[in-house]
């Protein structure tokens, strides 16, 4: 008898250990924190911050800086995606897709461009900030 209980306290605990680790401390691999239409810069280009001075810089940016975490400083890298200056809205930059290797994180950048019935006559700067819940190297395609 006191072996039935013991073996059904030990299956009862093992379970709840088991369900209380798949589901505290995962994070997705990558989090959109702002993808705005305008305010990125006037020329395209891509820039990974994983400095601790570069990702404080963020943390200034009013719209970001309740986004980003003090810890995230040391177990998370970022990405800035700017798509240039466009001649009319409804752009568009975002991540695809995201690939962890067993070295890096592979970043697929997908751009969306307006249909011709949705174009307007203004100026736009489409930006994305992505947040890279890994310290490995990113890789931009």
């Amino acid at each position: 008898m006191k072996k039935a209980v013991l073996l059904l306290l030990t299956l009862f605990l093992f379970s709840c250990g088991a369900s209380s680790t798949k589901t505290s401390g995962i994070h997705p691999l990558y989090e959109i924190l702002t993808q705005q239409a305008d305010g990125g810069a006037s020329i395209r280009f891509f820039e990974i911050l994983t400095e601790e001075k570069e990702i404080s810089m963020l943390q200034n940016d009013e719209q970001l800086k309740n986004k980003i975490q003090p810890n995230d400083i040391q177990t998370s890298n970022f990405a800035i995606l700017n798509m240039g200056e466009k001649t009319s809205g409804g752009y568009k930059i975002g991540i695809e897709s995201a690939v962890e290797t067993e070295k890096n994180i592979i970043i697929t950048v997908k751009e969306t461009a307006p249909a011709h019935s949705s174009m307007t006559q203004e100026i736009t700067t489409p930006y994305c900030v992505v947040k890279i819940n890994s310290k490995k190297e990113i890789i931009i395609k």
